[in-house]
């Protein structure tokens, strides 16, 4: 009687055969494995020996997938995936800390508001908040759900639902406002004439002051990598800023920054909450509680 094991491949050359396959070659495939190239080589033999049938076709130092290795690699992908989506659900059962992340930008401006909401929805409130501006670091899968900026097809194998638009407008204190009231005028060119306090953007960029007023000349002021940064001197009143929808939101509420245009800006990006296909209610519940929360604090 066969088993498993005995009518079977074995799996490291499977595994090896779906990536040189995925890749179209054995290089690239030795790269993504850290493996040396014949023993890619080697693997894919082995395959092709006991399936007897032929996986790939050389020609010369290159290799065409045959048609047979295409249903293969399929049929080792859906596999793989079924079982990488059974480990997934395993570790979001068995995990007792919900892992949030986000920008630290992000986290302070937006999601601290509503932290308490996101607790109250998780056992025990046991939430880890991880910030990190490298999204790479929420692919990880004790990460129950992640807030990205982008677009959604930066993120594929993911869901990537949008939270609020990539947004901006320029604010400033209540104080510089009466300082400076031609800034209520929604002239952009009011703007030459103050203070303004500008985030750290590559030049030219659509979410700067240069392209808010329209000029290519360099205008004067601070700079800061860090959005929050510039913002608690823009409540200190030391200068105008250009301020994101949903991260000025708290400020706005509490009188701390007044807008100065009913006009607005908005950038290709959007602000998405972002979680695996297979997501269980815990993560569902939160999620659908931050769309909720949008425009409230």
């Amino acid at each position: 009687m066969k088993t498993l094991k005995t009518s079977l491949p074995l799996l490291n050359a499977m595994v090896v055969f779906e990536a040189a396959a995925r890749h179209g070659g054995l290089t690239p495939a030795a790269q993504e494995l850290n493996i040396a190239q014949s023993a890619v080589s080697r693997h894919v033999a082995n395959l092709e020996r006991q399936l007897s049938v032929a996986l790939f076709v050389r020609k010369g130092n290159r290799v065409a997938i045959t048609g047979a290795g295409t249903a293969l690699a399929g049929a080792i992908r859906d596999g793989l995936t079924t079982i990488r989506q059974a480990v997934e659900e395993l570790t979001e059962r068995d995990s007792d800390t919900f892992v949030i992340g986000c920008s630290h930008d992000l986290a302070q401006a937006w999601l601290m508001p509503r932290f308490s909401l996101v607790t109250s929805l998780v056992a025990n409130g046991r939430v880890l908040l991880q910030t990190s501006n490298d999204y790479r670091d929420f692919d990880q899968p004790e990460v129950a759900l992640s807030i990205r900026f982008g677009e959604a097809e930066q993120w594929p194998g993911l869901v990537a639902e949008k939270l609020f638009d990539g947004e901006w407008f320029p604010v400033c204190a209540p104080a510089f406002l009466a300082r400076y009231p031609a800034l209520a005028t929604e002239v952009p060119e009011a703007f030459l004439g103050v203070p303004l306090l500008h985030q750290a953007t590559p030049p030219g960029a659509i979410d700067s002051w240069q392209s808010w007023i329209g000029t290519g000349r360099k205008l004067e002021g601070p700079r800061f990598t860090s959005y929050m940064s510039m913002i608690h001197e823009t409540i200190a009143g030391r200068g105008a800023a250009l301020a994101w929808a949903g991260f000025a939101d708290e400020q706005l509420r509490r009188g701390q920054l007044v807008r100065l245009t009913r006009a607005s800006r908005r950038h290709a990006g959007s602000f998405h909450v972002v979680t695996r296909r297979n997501a269980g209610p815990t993560v569902r519940t939160v999620a659908q509680a931050l769309f909720g929360s949008v425009g409230a604090t």
